[in-house]
């Protein structure tokens, strides 16, 4: 191990980590090298211009145990010749498939690839062409990984310096959303298109085709914003051969404005009623068959679609329909040494425990999501409440080692109508859905946890008359304080 200066940061050239077999639970394996690493970057309190340079191995650690790299400020990779392996005809180089992969992935987090000579083979002196260039094979190996990696999409393009950013998240009681807001979501052609087929499956089955040329749908779109809802809804209608009658609520007076010229060029008059009112001071003149909405916040909840459909449903028919009818939230720990400095840097509370937006890049996913709190409509029970608690154990994987978390990204799942499903948690998220970003609830103190050990969480979603906060802790390993105490840093507005 050693220093080197790199563009005025101070890098920390450390080995990849252990074999396969220090993670047997008897192995007497010594210390594993990321708590090397984590030993020195607590003893410099986390200083941001500590980096890491990587030595990667001829013997790679389990899968579990590399990704924990990822989010670390890994600079640059090193490969030592040796580890390239030389096949049987041709005399041509190659490298094994998982560091082709490890590096592909380095690669996808700008991370510079250095080739270290040891001791250059005969053979691949042959394979360069030119005893004058002996790293020329290497070299060339090392570019064909990078060549053939996926093409970076307009998407990934436009996202690119958004990367690792805290945003704040949108408080729709108190914020009206800027132009650029409804430009951004009103391109997401995955979202919408899974609502038209939401709507047009419940107007099939709420009105027979016998019954089609006679019966009109009322349907109400609560939040209507520029019309991309009405119009989805008016697609459905004519896919399915149903006839509607709309009412499109917005409480923004400029988006009203939109709203109105987009009914007006496309001649909707007859069939789409403009209101300009908030939902909840809205008195409907006539019951509504299908409420369509779109108030889903980055964590399902967090853009109060529970409260705002509470307040529709009481212009809903009993055996009305709500799209969405449900959806739910996860959480899932996160190594995010990049956030969670962003954070300390404003050196106060407010900004420690503030629960944030983020495009989620140089980090690592430590376990597998769990789901925390699931919201259905129309309710049950006028009486059932928005508040929910739940207690979640992760279990930190033994072929990990030992991490640190720094916070935790929030997802969640949709269930628009019936088997009409869309969502951002990992494991199921809907390809080319790019309305939302992650949420990241950061911890004030960053938490290790070691191989095999449990991450207890609690999370409280909390209601009174004025607002609805989270608030969260970790009681295991070990402890830290509450955070956002009675919505102290951050709240949505009733």
């Amino acid at each position: 191990m050693g220093w080197s200066c790199i563009w005025a940061l101070r890098t920390w050239r450390i080995p990849v980590g252990m074999s396969n077999d220090d993670y047997r639970p008897l192995s007497n394996a010594l210390v594993d090298s990321w708590e090397t690493w984590n030993s020195f970057r607590m003893l410099c309190d986390h200083h941001s211009q500590l980096v890491v340079a990587l030595d990667i191995k001829r013997v790679l650690p389990p899968e579990n145990s590399l990704k924990r790299w990822f989010g670390e400020p890994v600079t640059a990779a090193i490969l030592d010749t040796e580890i390239f392996l030389t096949k049987a005809r041709g005399n041509t180089l190659y490298l094994p498939k998982r560091h082709q992969k490890l590096i592909a992935d380095l690669f996808h987090l700008d991370t510079r690839i250095v080739i270290s000579e040891i001791k250059v083979p005969t053979s691949a002196q042959s394979a360069a062409g030119s005893k004058s260039q002996p790293l020329l094979a290497y070299w060339s190996q090392v570019s064909n990984i990078y060549k053939q990696r996926d093409p970076v999409s307009e998407q990934e393009r436009s996202e690119f310096y958004t990367r690792d950013i805290l945003q704040p998240s949108l408080r729709p009681s108190r914020n009206y959303s800027h132009a650029i807001s409804y430009d951004d979501h009103e391109k997401d052609l995955v979202k919408y298109l899974h609502y038209e087929i939401a709507i047009s499956r419940a107007l099939l089955e709420r009105v027979p085709d016998e019954r089609a040329s006679v019966i009109a749908t009322v349907l109400v779109v609560v939040g209507a914003g520029r019309g991309r809802l009405v119009h989805a809804s008016l697609k459905a209608a004519e896919r399915t051969g149903r006839k509607l009658r709309v009412y499109a609520v917005e409480k923004n007076p400029q988006t009203v404005i939109a709203l109105d010229e987009l009914i007006r060029a496309n001649n909707w008059d007859n069939t789409v009623s403009v209101v300009s009112s908030d939902v909840r001071d809205w008195s409907a003149p006539e019951r509504a068959d299908i409420l369509v909405s779109d108030f889903l916040g980055s964590f399902g909840d967090n853009e109060l679609s529970p409260e705002s459909l509470d307040a529709a449903q009481r212009f809903l028919e009993k055996d009305g329909i709500s799209i969405p009818s449900s959806y739910t939230s996860f959480l899932q720990p996160l190594t995010a040494p990049k956030l969670y400095q962003e954070a300390k840097a404003r050196k106060d509370i407010l900004h420690s425990e503030s629960a944030c937006l983020v495009n989620l890049h140089n980090v690592a996913r430590l376990t597998p999501s769990q789901q925390v709190f699931t919201f259905s409509h129309p309710k049950c029970s006028d009486n059932q409440s928005n508040q929910r608690y739940q207690k979640l154990e992760f279990r930190i994987p033994t072929d990990t080692g030992s991490a640190m978390v720094h916070g935790f990204a929030g997802y969640f799942n949709a269930t628009l109508y019936k088997s009409v499903l869309f969502g951002t948690e990992p494991s199921t998220m809907t390809p080319n859905l790019n309305t939302w970003l992650p949420m990241f609830f950061p911890l004030r103190t960053p938490i290790c946890v070691h191989r095999g050990s449990i991450l207890e969480v609690h999370f409280w979603r909390c209601v009174d008359s004025r607002k609805v906060w989270y608030e969260w802790c970790v009681t295991s390993p070990s402890s830290s304080p509450i955070h956002n105490c009675n919505g102290r840093s951050c709240w949505m507005d009733l």
